[in-house]
């Protein structure tokens, strides 16, 4: 009986076909490309730039069966960081800020070189509240991870997850 469970547990998994187990759907597509996303934001943090190129690069490349390329991908992603500031949120009794905001707006450009339906420019953005008391410096490196993490999420599910 054990036997017999496993593998229908097998069929169940080769004829999810193209789908993968993170949700998403390549197609006929064989490889990616991410092409260097430009900072443009107003106020800008060094690194942001290559940072987030990066992040978007490991997250299809780990939740997909796609290579990367540097050219010709048959999916490309391109774009600029068009936002970056922090902004007083909450105020205490005595007027002041009690908590900031840190924002990254990115605008993406998809194109699907074999579905061309599935091409899109958008824009992707998240933030990370932090005390007002605390500098910046000290929480980036908590923040700007996590907030790439979400933006980069919301990319793939908009370019590959057909929810």
């Amino acid at each position: 009986m054990k036997y017999i469970l496993y593998i229908l547990l097998a069929f169940t998994a080769i004829s999810c076909g193209i789908y993968n187990f993170t949700g998403g759907s390549t197609g006929d597509a064989k490889t990616f490309q991410v092409n260097f996303f430009r900072n443009d934001a107003p106020l800008v943090e060094p690194g942001l730039d290559r940072d987030f190129t990066i992040a978007l690069q490991d997250l299809i490349n780990n939740q997909t069966n796609l290579s990367l390329t540097d050219r010709n991908g048959d999916l490309v992603y391109e774009g600029e960081i068009v936002e970056f500031n922090i902004t007083p949120m909450t105020a205490t009794a005595g007027q002041t800020a009690a908590q900031n905001r840190v924002t990254i707006g990115v605008n993406v450009r998809f194109t699907n070189h074999k579905e061309d339906k599935k091409d899109f420019e958008k824009r992707f953005s998240f933030y990370y509240d932090y005390p007002a008391a605390t500098q910046f410096n000290s929480v980036k490196g908590e923040a700007i991870p996590q907030i790439f993490e979400r933006i980069t999420q919301d990319i793939f599910n908009a370019s590959l997850a057909d929810w």
